[in-house]
């Protein structure tokens, strides 16, 4: 069964910084793009950040440009973001996403993972 996993939220003041993890279980995660996207309450899921296939090419959303950092381990496959400097309008449940091309719109992905909320508070 092909699973995604994501770790690592939780509370932190703006300013602060967390690393999110997304585990891939029941299937290769090199053969795939990884996206990260994120949803806050009554908004739509957005593109945060995805990584090529090898690792060698990213891209990122305006909003999180110079903040976030997403790479990848294939030999633990696993997906990471790197997310700095964060503010409370990151606040979000963050979720994961398998797929063939390398974009930020979520049609191109098929396969998902739970999510971990990330809340950003004083």
């Amino acid at each position: 069964q092909l699973r995604l996993v994501e770790s690592g939220g939780g509370l932190v003041q703006p300013g602060g910084s967390l690393r999110l993890s997304c585990a891939a279980s029941g299937f290769t995660l090199d053969y795939y793009v990884i996206g990260w996207f994120r949803q806050a309450p009554g908004k739509e899921r957005e593109g945060v950040s995805c990584i090529s296939r090898s690792g060698s090419s990213t891209n990122y959303a305006d909003s999180v440009k110079g903040r976030f950092t997403i790479s990848r381990d294939n030999g633990k496959n696993t997906v990471y973001l790197q997310m700095n400097s964060l503010k409370p309008e990151d606040t979000a449940v963050y979720y994961c996403a398998a797929g063939p091309r390398e974009s930020l719109l979520r049609h191109w992905y098929g396969y998902w993972g739970q999510g971990t909320q990330v809340t950003v508070s004083s």
